[in-house]
């Protein structure tokens, strides 16, 4: 089984992240679990959302407090220490970022990616929004699923323009990072 944890603030699309993950993973044929986890429900609030992903049924129903790989929306929540708290041995972090990989994993003191999620976003759809980007750089990094599988979800979501602009997003984002750096942790979890 395969645990992330998604860190963003109210707003950023964290819950939808989690949703689409989890879609991608489900038509892709396999089981999966989304759910998020809420301090204040309000707008620029510290949110979490976590998925599952396996091949076999899940029974756990828990937070995920061990991921194999962290997904940061918002920089500033580095600062946090719940944020890469739990991160098994070997993990990984994906950060939006306009700071460089090894800046961040200096930091952070683990591996990290760092992408400007929002950026891209802006320059795609016109609004600051990193989650789509973050997880088509997810995919690519890992090869857990096909970035297509995330076209496809989206495809479940949206119509028309924002459809189109999100596919244009998937393609660059997953253009942006090194194509399956992260599989041996994949490989090492069982996926």
């Amino acid at each position: 089984m395969i645990e992330i944890r998604i860190h963003g603030r109210g707003g950023q699309g964290n819950v939808v992240a989690a949703y689409l993950l989890a879609t991608a993973a489900i038509d892709e044929g396999h089981h999966a679990q989304a759910f998020p986890s809420f301090g204040a429900e309000r707008r620029g609030a510290p949110v979490a959302a976590f998925v599952r992903m396996d091949r076999e049924p899940i029974l756990r129903r828990c937070e995920v407090r061990e991921p194999h790989f962290v997904i940061v929306q918002d920089p500033t929540l580095l600062k946090s220490p719940g944020v890469t708290a739990g991160l098994r041995e070997g993990g990984r972090v994906l950060v939006n970022s306009t700071h460089s990989s090894e800046e961040i994993s200096e930091r952070l003191g683990l591996e990290a990616v760092a992408l400007p999620a929002a950026r891209l976003a802006r320059e795609h759809l016109g609004r600051p929004v990193p989650n789509t980007a973050l997880l088509a750089a997810f995919l690519a990094l890992t090869g857990v699923l096909p970035v297509e599988a995330l076209v496809k979800a989206l495809a479940e979501r949206f119509r028309g323009e924002v459809l189109t602009r999100n596919e244009a997003l998937v393609q660059a984002a997953a253009r942006a990072v090194p194509q399956r750096a992260w599989k041996e942790v994949t490989d090492a979890a069982g996926a």
